[in-house]
């Protein structure tokens, strides 16, 4: 097991497979025309399966994709057969947009789950956020997900004065959909705005619920980053992801690899370790991926180590977050 300096085992690898994506929301996104990675400078097919390989011989069993939007690349059907041959949990975060065109290769190589991103349930909502007209598109895909037994989740980042209007929309939508709804505290990243004042709060968020509903606590592993609720008579369930107000750093278990071949030990570290030059160079690149797990910060990358509410963003040394990997 690859650990930290804080006795912290890591099993869990997220790999973006670009930062392309076909929306334009904007607290992932700095703007409009933004510069993609060109494709030369991107892991390729056979880069991100050796690296991926090599992390499984020392301990990881958990590998999730992420852009971007992953499905938008031409050769992610391949890359997926090949790590579906993985002995790993394969997971996926999606805007949903390709899972139709995707949906062959999602059954073969037997993913445990796919992550949704929707931030609303309104047609026009949906359109303002992410600045592109794929809103019916998205539900029919959820739906198409279900129909096939596939365990789904919808993650929801939630704002105030964007989306906070509709918390108790999307714990209506968990009655008859048996699926997860994640809401997820607001987070800071390079481009996105970000303000404390925006922030949904696991408390402002169970506030809001608990007028219209009773739920209850669902056990919580110590590794989760969700704290999850049922409620009786849903089909669904929903959780929380409290990285603001409840950081859960103590049970970290996640590597993050850029698109570009970067490893970040935290979404919010400041510090990258490039592992792709290395692996073209033919090195050995498992003691730089120790080393730099090792020197992992105790919390929030280390930059983040104070109420969010008086974070300064122009400090913030970090990518935007389709830079990064959801």
């Amino acid at each position: 097991m690859i650990t930290d300096q804080f006795g912290r085992s890591h099993n869990y690898l997220r790999i973006s497979l670009t930062d392309n994506c076909n929306l334009r929301c904007f607290y992932c996104m700095p703007e409009e025309n933004y510069d993609f990675t060109p494709h030369s400078k991107l892991m390729q097919t056979d880069e991100i399966d050796t690296i991926a390989r090599l992390f499984v011989k020392n301990g990881v069993n958990k590998i999730r994709l992420t852009g971007g939007e992953p499905f938008v690349r031409k050769d992610a059907a391949k890359i997926i057969r090949n790590l579906g041959k993985l002995p790993v949990q394969l997971n996926c975060t999606t805007n949903g947009i390709r899972i139709d065109d995707m949906l062959p290769e999602i059954i073969q190589s037997n993913f445990q789950s796919i992550n949704i991103s929707l931030d609303t349930l309104q047609k026009e909502k949906f359109l303002k956020i992410t600045r592109r007209d794929y809103f019916d598109r998205v539900l029919r895909n959820i739906d198409l997900l279900l129909q096939h037994n596939i365990k789904t989740k919808i993650n929801v980042v939630a704002m105030k004065d964007i989306n906070d209007d509709e918390i108790s929309d999307f714990i209506a939508f968990t009655k008859d959909h048996p699926l997860e709804v994640r809401f997820i505290e607001f987070m800071p990243f390079s481009g996105n705005r970000w303000t404390s004042n925006q922030v949904m709060t696991q408390k402002d968020i169970l506030n809001i619920i608990r007028e219209k509903y009773d739920f209850n606590p669902l056990p919580v592993g110590f590794h989760d980053t969700a704290k999850a609720y049922s409620i009786d008579g849903h089909k669904g369930s929903f959780s929380i992801i409290s990285t603001m107000s409840e950081p859960f750093c103590s049970g970290c278990n996640r590597i993050r690899l850029t698109a570009d071949g970067k490893l970040k030990n935290c979404l919010f570290s400041k510090k990258e370790t490039d592992l792709l030059t290395p692996l073209r160079n033919g090195e050995d690149i498992l003691p730089i991926i120790e080393s730099a797990i090792w020197s992992k910060a105790k919390t929030q990358g280390g930059q983040l180590n104070e109420q969010f509410e008086k974070i300064n963003t122009s400090i913030i040394q970090n990518r935007s977050m389709i830079n990064i990997g959801g």
